[in-house]
């Protein structure tokens, strides 16, 4: 079995595979200091939560955005699985090519998106990952990630009006029962969740019209994508398994499996 590792800003997401089939996945908060033990002690139980040994895994596969926390982590799956992990990151065979100026400064977790919807979905897709920035990237049938739009993800957004206002309360993130608030918090909901799909229905005609590319699809993953996906015929499928698959994938094409 494998197990793969996506560090977020906001979350760290951990998934377990035995094939292809997922047989775990834990969250636990990126934004805490934790010693390489903490790690190993964590992945361990998360491990044992899922029926499995630490000698049973194989494989170890990371994708990051957070360098700080990657030495400790790093550590911790030496010590406590004997393994090396799989880093995503430049060198690494993922079988997509990328169409940034800079290719270096493409986000791991963009990557591994699109390696995903490139296996699983096909091409030409625009994929929509909702985490602490929400992202848009065009993924080409021949497998480019060709573009990306970057935005402030819905949390974070909610955060900034808390933190930056006066009377403003920190709320709850969901679909209000009516877009005619009245009171405070139903206002914030209103323009949290209809701006947010606002701006999918926008910046998704955009893309497809100035590609010039037809029958795009719309993937869409992350935590908050099933309440926006669920509101807009724009996006096709909810895939919240999307960036573990990708990084199962490229585990595959690393070791020529």
């Amino acid at each position: 079995m494998i197990i793969v590792v996506d560090v977020g800003n906001t979350n760290i997401t951990v998934g377990m595979f035995c094939q292809e089939k997922i047989v775990g996945h834990y969250r636990m908060t990126t934004q805490m200091a934790r010693t390489s033990d903490e790690y190993g002690v964590l992945l361990r139980d998360f491990l044992g939560d899922a029926g499995f040994k630490a000698e049973d895994v194989e494989d170890v596969v990371i994708a990051s955005v957070v360098p700080s926390i990657m030495y400790s982590l790093n550590h911790a799956i030496k010590k406590y699985f004997h393994v090396t992990p799989i880093v995503v990151g430049p060198g690494i065979k993922t079988g997509i090519k990328i169409g940034a100026e800079n290719p270096k400064e493409v986000g791991a977790d963009l990557i591994v998106d699109a390696v995903a919807v490139k296996e699983l979905y096909g091409g030409p897709a625009i994929v929509i990952d909702f985490g602490t920035a929400t992202t848009y990237e065009l993924v080409l049938s021949d497998g480019t990630l060709d573009s990306v739009v970057i935005c402030p993800g819905i949390r974070i957004s909610a955060q900034a009006l808390f933190n930056g206002t006066a009377k403003i309360p920190n709320i709850e993130i969901r679909k209000p029962k009516t877009i005619l608030g009245k009171e405070t918090t139903v206002c914030l909901q209103a323009g949290l969740f209809y701006g947010t799909i606002g701006q999918v229905e926008y910046i998704v005609d955009k893309m497809i019209e100035e590609s010039g590319l037809k029958d795009v699809k719309v993937i869409a993953t992350g935590g908050l994508g099933r309440i926006i996906a669920n509101e807009t015929t724009k996006i096709q499928v909810y895939d919240n398994m999307l960036t573990l698959q990708g990084l199962r994938l490229i585990r595959k094409r690393c070791r020529g499996l």
